[in-house]
């Protein structure tokens, strides 16, 4: 199904950057953060006397990986609609879906095969009914309690819900909507974001821990506000604005942030973000530091940190000659991986321990034997599944 549409906006009028990567090339920015990312995320549920004591203080913060992702897919998949747009004057929903379908379920409905038929598999004794993971509803409700294998499944529910109407998103910013009224609609969104946590943490999670049941309140913070696609949106959503903001209006972009403007705000921005995360208010001195935030974190936290994730990618994308000149070992592979390193790592994780006992995979020889099979098994599923069906996409869509 296509959906013609008029390229005769103000958005649409501005021509695509010069200096635009074009679509299928390989930026090193993506992918150092892409990699960052997910090394970010394995490291959050590497055991802790694994972690080498270096990292134990960042692991505390290892989530934010999840935010990068976020940032990451808005901004890659804006940029791929907005260039249809620009070249087609129209967006091909079928074939959008289609793609992204043989991006996605592949690697997932393996790797939730294994969940299901092989308990062994699981990094937790149970998990969320199959028929939730299969829809992209499981992190609608999701409550730990009853249930947590397999929950970094939430992420991909948030994206995949959010792809359903980024499409129109497009269309209306292509069609319908000038650039400060774009603008309005992001700032309008966030402060609604904000103000819905807000909310929501002013209920039952700040009464329960206000009560002293900092146990129980984590598992409604993660229900009620970290899981929710509502909750959730600011990274995918800075990281569309990202693409329609260098995309349509590429020299009013680098004029207002060039590199060293849009790396100092973004890592300022990224900062503090930190330290509100680090307040802890009513929770200082308990052990759920991980993930769950106190009351300033969990409501302006995520706007904060996913627009300087933004403003770095961005800076990261204008010094692509620098990076490319000046590589980082291993980034580019890491990044390759990301996806099914994801889907894996927390299994591979608890083999690992079945397999070889946790009292051998202490120090830093279980942190190696941790991320060695973890990226042994990443190679596997990338090789026999993900590859495989990126290539029949290609066959199959062009």
């Amino acid at each position: 199904m296509s959906l013609v549409v008029s390229p005769a906006s103000t958005l649409s009028q501005t021509s695509q950057p010069s200096g635009a990567v074009a679509v299928g090339a390989r930026s090193s920015g993506p992918d150092i953060l892409r990699a960052l990312a997910i090394l970010l995320v394995m490291l959050v549920h590497l055991p802790l006397e694994a972690t080498p004591g270096v990292l134990v203080g960042v692991r505390n913060y290892g989530w934010l990986g999840v935010d990068i992702f976020f940032v990451l897919s808005g901004f890659l998949i804006g940029t791929q609609l907005f260039k249809e747009m620009s070249r087609t004057g129209r967006l091909d929903f079928k074939s959008f879906y289609l793609r992204r379908a043989f991006r996605i379920f592949p690697a997932y409905f393996v790797v939730l095969g294994l969940y299901a038929l092989f308990p062994l598999f699981r990094d937790a004794p149970s998990m969320q009914p199959i028929w939730r993971f299969a829809t992209f509803t499981v992190n609608l409700g999701l409550d730990p309690r009853n249930g947590n294998a397999f929950t970094q499944a939430w992420t991909l529910s948030v994206e995949e819900q959010f792809y359903l109407v980024l499409p129109v998103m497009v269309l209306l910013l292509c069609r319908k909507i000038s650039a400060m009224w774009a603008l309005l609609l992001t700032v309008t969104l966030v402060a609604l974001g904000v103000i819905l946590r807000s909310s929501i943490w002013d209920g039952e999670v700040g009464e329960l821990v206000g009560a002293g049941r900092a146990r129980e309140a984590f598992a409604v913070y993660l229900r009620d506000i970290y899981y929710p696609t509502y909750t959730r949106f600011d990274g995918l959503l800075f990281g569309v604005l990202l693409a329609a903001a260098r995309f349509f209006r590429s020299d009013l972009y680098r004029r207002v942030l060039p590199p060293a403007v849009a790396a100092s705000v973004g890592a300022a921005l990224v900062a503090g973000a930190i330290v509100l995360f680090s307040i802890r208010g009513p929770l200082a001195g308990t052990n759920l530091f991980l993930v769950f935030q106190a009351q300033p974190g969990a409501v302006a936290g995520f706007p904060l940190i996913s627009l300087g994730v933004a403003l770095l990618l961005g800076a990261l994308l204008d010094l692509d000659e620098v990076l490319r000149r000046w590589p980082i070992a291993g980034a580019a592979v890491t990044a390759t991986l990301s996806y099914s390193l994801y889907l894996t790592h927390k299994s591979v994780f608890n083999l690992d321990r079945v397999l070889l006992g946790s009292q051998n995979l202490q120090g830093m020889q279980g942190f190696f034997v941790y991320m060695m099979t973890s990226f042994i098994a990443a190679v596997l599923l990338w090789l026999l599944i993900e590859r495989t069906f990126l290539r029949i996409r290609d066959k199959v869509l062009g």
